[in-house]
């Protein structure tokens, strides 16, 4: 069983003063697992060789500069995301601003106070802890998303273009970066309640009786179901997209014959995105429409089926969205 020192965030101090590195040490040695480089050319060697969570680095140094090591490590890609705090004496001659520029996320100046090290050094890592916890969250609903895909189509990269789509037609509607990223994020689990249909529908072949599809149709509910009472921003709008996609704008859909603007944005995007991408990707039961045929049978369906303002913005971004489909095609297998 590891013990707790080896789950502890390892943290390279840099200073070519051993008396500055004893002082450090001191202060972080019973929380973390420590380092030490008293130069550039060494501290570089170290990072290139163990996994290094955080780094603490003098600026001025006699053989190459904080600043220099700085920017070595955030020109390359394996280095770039490690946070880099500088820890000086020249708190008056040193423009602060230079660091930041170079990609440093904090200051500590000398002599140190052993209260602050401790708070920004746990402030820094408490982030990589955030975005380590994101990045496992989005990526556990991209397979949650594609386990559902699986088990209707086996299209496992449909998730990944639609989602791709949804971000494009949402950023074309006007949502921000960060809004259009989330539901990028979210759309792959805009089906994940087709995991609740039994195969014998699910994969039938042929035309779906009436009682059969009105069984299929109850995935949207489930998927609502499978993310009801949410715990984060991000499975709380894939609820809303799970149980939104499927509404109509004029009323037809399901499973609330939701209309016009009282079905979310993010349903009425997903929707588009979902049947365009369906349209143009060959299935077990169809082949795929050409480009120009879904775009005309979307516009058609305009009013009907889609918000009237999201088609032209799909036409509108055609460049972005063939390029997204021609990146995630369905391999030969």
């Amino acid at each position: 069983m590891p013990n707790q020192k080896h789950r502890q965030p390892r943290i390279l101090l840099v200073d070519d003063e051993p008396t500055n590195l004893r002082v450090l040490r001191q202060v972080l040695q019973d929380r973390y697992r420590l380092s030490f480089a008293t130069s550039g050319t060494d501290a570089l060697k170290l990072v290139d060789k163990e996994n290094i969570d955080l780094i603490l680095l003098d600026i001025m140094m006699p053989d190459m500069t904080g600043l220099e090591v700085c920017l070595k490590l955030k020109s390359k890609a394996d280095t770039q995301n490690i946070p880099v705090i500088f820890v000086t004496a020249l708190k008056d001659s040193i423009d602060e601003t230079k660091g930041f520029e170079v990609g440093a996320v904090d200051y500590i100046t000398k002599p140190i106070i052993p209260a602050v090290v401790l708070a920004r050094v746990k402030t820094h890592l408490s982030l990589i802890k955030a975005d380590e916890l994101l990045a496992t969250h989005i990526d556990l609903i991209q397979r949650l998303g594609r386990a559902a895909e699986y088990k209707d189509n086996e299209t496992g990269m449909h998730v990944q273009r639609m989602s791709h789509y949804a971000k494009i037609i949402a950023l074309a509607y006007g949502f921000c970066e960060e809004a259009a990223e989330d539901l990028k994020r979210a759309a792959p689990m805009h089906d994940i309640g087709k995991i609740g249909i039994a195969d014998s529908i699910l994969l039938k072949p042929g035309k779906l009786t009436e009682e059969e599809y009105e069984i299929m149709k109850t995935h949207a509910l489930i998927g609502g179901k499978i993310l009801s009472n949410p715990n984060s921003y991000l499975i709380e709008l894939a609820q809303k997209v799970a149980m939104t996609h499927h509404e109509k704008w004029d009323g037809s859909g399901y499973p609330n014959q939701l209309k016009g603007e009282d079905i979310p944005i993010e349903g009425r995007i997903v929707a588009i995105a979902d049947v365009f991408d369906a349209l143009t990707s060959e299935r077990p039961y169809k082949k795929a429409w050409s480009v120009k045929e879904a775009i005309d049978f979307i516009h058609q369906q305009s009013g009907q089926h889609f918000d009237p303002a999201l088609p032209p913005l799909l036409e509108q971004e055609l460049p972005k969205i063939l390029a997204i489909k021609d990146k995630y095609m369905e391999s030969e297998s």
